[in-house]
């Protein structure tokens, strides 16, 4: 039994240290399981219960009636729209920058779209992107209802990596002044990088994230915070943030 104890002390640590990184692997798979399940049912709830209730409320032709519709709704029932206040923070930063192209990805149901859209110029045009089939023809009616008309925005039902792809085809010389992100955050630096390789952002264009406490906007904010040169952090909304990029000219090589 001493000679069994003595032979098993020196690999105590080891089994320690795999006990632990296995307990830990699980439970970040337990809680990537758990977002993904809440994700889901959030999604649900915001494709059928808010635009029946914002499709059936609000007064069609009305802008500011959608938005006050979709508020209203979120005061007792869950909702994946940002809400009046970080809205008027997005609102804030389009009248400040007056941006002709703006890129926004996941549109969910279209509260976002329908506040950018309202504030454009009429040679705007927005570019939103949603992934889920059902969510992007529930987001595009909900536009449609707030009176905006097909040539002065456009529904990418796609990744954003795909529609990122396809951005050359749908801007032609222009390039993007806003960026909106309210995705997927794991990809929030995957596709910043991907639109800076494609020169799609201007000189001026403005980043703005949402959900700025999750790793993979963190992730992002980390990658912003070590190259001042390129980047500016500028006002921060609770869990909203806008980045403004320095990107003078298009021969600055390959984005790091």
């Amino acid at each position: 039994m001493v000679s069994l104890l003595l032979i098993s002390l020196p690999l105590l640590p080891v089994v320690v240290m795999a006990t632990t990184l296995c307990h830990s692997r699980l439970l970040a798979l337990c809680r990537r399981v758990c977002e993904r399940v809440l994700r889901f049912f959030h999604g649900e709830v915001c494709v059928k219960s808010t635009h029946a209730y914002v499709f059936s409320e609000c007064t069609h032709g009305q802008a500011a009636s959608v938005l006050a519709t979709f508020d209203l709704y979120a005061r007792t029932h869950a909702s994946v729209s940002i809400g009046p206040e970080k809205g008027e923070f997005v609102d804030e930063v389009v009248k400040r920058e007056a941006p002709l192209r703006v890129l926004e990805l996941g549109m969910h149901c279209g509260y976002t779209s329908v506040r950018i859209l309202r504030l454009l110029p009429t040679s705007g045009k927005l570019l939103t992107v949603e992934l889920d089939p059902l969510t992007a023809e529930k987001g595009e009616e909900i536009i449609l209802v707030a009176g905006f008309k097909n040539p002065q925005f456009q529904v990418l039902t796609c990744s954003s990596a795909e529609a990122i792809s396809s951005l050359p085809s749908q801007l032609g010389e222009s390039c993007l002044d806003l960026v909106v992100m309210d995705h997927d955050p794991e990809q929030y630096l995957p596709d910043l990088l991907a639109l800076q390789r494609g020169k799609l952002l201007s000189a001026r264009c403005v980043l703005l994230l949402n959900g700025t406490l999750e790793p993979g906007a963190q992730a992002l904010l980390e990658h912003v915070t070590a190259r001042p040169q390129q980047y500016d952090i500028g006002h921060q909304f609770k869990d909203m943030v806008e980045i403004h990029c320095h990107m003078p000219t298009h021969s600055q090589g390959e984005v790091s």
